[in-house]
């Protein structure tokens, strides 16, 4: 079959023209983004690189922000003819206040002033439910919260897609699965995925009726259906990505999902733009181009391609993140406009003090799985939910994947809400249930569903236990170990446990929760956070010994 397509093409290149065989590639720039989860403002961490003067050290560099962004989309779009702006997914959501408070429609706004033409969808576009992600493609007012912005919502002016997301009614998937572009004549495909996991990291509640499937599969599907339309230029843009051990334009020895998928991929597909992981590089992979760009908006990947105009396939790809650098880029003048009429809206409230903490608190947790941060936010939802109108809560256990940023204090080691919320951004709801001590251990023993990235949760003051990693699945947390103000946990007795909503519907695979009864729905995660700043302030770090690793 490659023979007979080797020939067709010989015999196609022998009947056209001495100058169409000689024609020069058509020359085609993409610049692509990933993860940008609404940092309208540069992330305070910016991106960490190795120092250009020492490579055994790294620094940090200023980094970010759609200001700055969008001035360097303008200056890699300069000089080239053919551009196209893309992004690999999780551009909303876990994002900070300014564009959380209004359900994220001003990042949506700022990527569209940019010119993005097309997304794929991350696992966090569907952290408000598929509902409302269709919103963000079409427009309209948040159903709940009505049009809080200083002007009517009416969309994206990019495309989502959604190739392996389907809706079981209908077979069909949620939103397109690809978008063909026209470059000189040439037509490109770019494929939408979102990594299959999904569903396991979301609300399941948000997701009911919607199936991940396969992503190496639903591309294969895909391609004889492109190359009907006469398409041999392809491009993935797939929420799911690596972890490399270099810099952020190299790619040793990368592991993780992105390679197996890549590897599967049919020979049709060219380039494959990367995300989810939050790291960059620049690799090939079973001879294609792959790249991811970070976090936050800190970097843009320039991948330049030559497309045959006789096969019109691709036959040279290069590509390199670039820094969005603060210090070397102006701000552009749309973007600050932009900000700045949502900021007036958001700044009074995101500005109310919030108390004071004596030094920065990590989310970053210790060999046990223990983080600084984690500990208060526990603490936290206990003090809020402990009074018996509240709940009567004895344990708060919360999710890490829930924890996004650090707080770090400003002068005098003052906080704000808006700091406050930036680290608990998902506005959960707090929930409290009565659990048996067997189905508390049991739901600590769901912390390594997935062994290469275990889930551990935070948990509140009085509540310990040890795990011992060199016990198989089901038996690491050591019943005997597990206690609560200095007393065993009894297997067959009830307690009191506050969760927030994610985790009580089953989320990240914790199913155990749902086993919960007597629930009681109490107030918000990020409002019980700083309630416990103002009463406590300031809040330090207490010692990590709530959580004991053995082996």
């Amino acid at each position: 079959m490659r023979y007979r397509s080797i020939l067709a093409a010989l015999a196609l290149i022998a009947a056209l023209p001495a100058s169409a065989q000689t024609a020069a590639p058509v020359e085609l720039r993409i610049l692509a983004i990933n993860d940008f989860h609404g940092n309208l403002r540069p992330s305070p961490g910016g991106i960490r690189i190795a120092d250009p003067e020492d490579g055994a050290r790294k620094v940090m560099v200023a980094a970010g922000g759609a200001e700055y962004m969008a001035t360097l989309v303008k200056q890699l779009r300069e000089g080239h003819k053919n551009t196209i702006f893309v992004a690999a997914g999780d551009l909303i959501g876990a994002s900070p206040f300014l564009s959380a408070m209004f359900h994220d429609e001003p990042s949506v706004e700022a990527l569209s002033l940019m010119g993005l033409a097309i997304s794929s969808v991350g696992n966090h576009e569907f952290d408000e439910g598929k509902t409302e992600l269709l919103r963000m493609q079409n427009g309209g007012c948040h159903p709940v919260d009505g049009c809080q912005g200083p002007h009517p919502f009416t969309g994206a002016k990019f495309s989502y897609l959604a190739a392996s997301t389907i809706d079981t009614a209908t077979g069909n998937s949620v939103l397109p699965p690809y978008e063909i572009r026209e470059f000189d004549g040439i037509p490109v495909a770019f494929i939408g995925l979102t990594l299959k996991e999904t569903a396991g990291i979301v609300s399941p509640s948000g997701i009911a009726g919607l199936e991940f499937r396969d992503e190496a599969a639903t591309v294969n599907a895909i391609v004889p259906q492109l190359k009907a339309r006469g398409v041999e230029a392809i491009v993935v843009l797939i929420h799911q990505g690596g972890e490399p051990a270099g810099d952020y334009n190299e790619c040793p020895a990368i592991t993780g999902p992105i390679v197996d998928i890549v590897k599967k991929f049919d020979r049709a597909v060219d380039v494959v733009v990367s995300g989810h992981t939050h790291r960059a590089y620049v690799c090939d992979i079973d001879g294609r181009l792959v790249t991811s760009g970070d976090k936050y908006g800190t970097l843009v990947t320039a991948i330049d391609l030559k497309l045959d105009p006789v096969t019109r396939d691709i036959v040279s790809t290069k590509a390199e993140n670039v820094i969005v650098a603060n210090a070397s880029l102006a701000k552009d003048a749309e973007q600050s406009a932009l900000i700045e009429a949502y900021d007036r809206l958001s700044a009074p409230i995101a500005n109310r003090p919030a108390g004071s903490v004596t030094q920065t608190l990590s989310r970053v947790p210790n060999e046990a799985g223990e983080s600084t941060l984690g500990d208060v936010i526990a603490d936290a939802q206990l003090a809020a939910t402990r009074a018996a109108q509240d709940g009567s809560a004895v344990i708060a256990l919360t999710n890490p994947g829930g924890i996004r940023t650090d707080i770090v204090p400003k002068e005098n080691g003052a906080i704000s809400f808006g700091d406050v919320f930036a680290s608990q951004p998902f506005r959960n709801r707090l929930v409290t249930m009565t659990l048996t001590g067997s189905q508390l251990k049991d739901m600590l023993e769901q912390q390594w569903l997935d062994p290469k990235r275990p889930r551990i949760l935070q948990v509140s003051n009085g509540f310990s236990y040890a795990w011992d990693a060199s016990k198989p699945f089901g038996e690491r947390v050591m019943a005997d170990k597990m206690t609560l103000n200095g007393r065993p946990i009894e297997q067959a007795s009830g307690y009191r446990v506050t969760l927030n909503d994610y985790l009580a519907v089953g989320g990240d695979g914790f199913t155990v929760a749902k086993q919960g009864t007597a629930l009681q729905y109490g107030g918000y995660d990020a409002d019980a956070l700083f309630a416990f700043f103002r009463a406590h302030g300031p809040v330090g770090p207490l010692p990590l010994s709530r959580i004991l690793r053995v082996n």
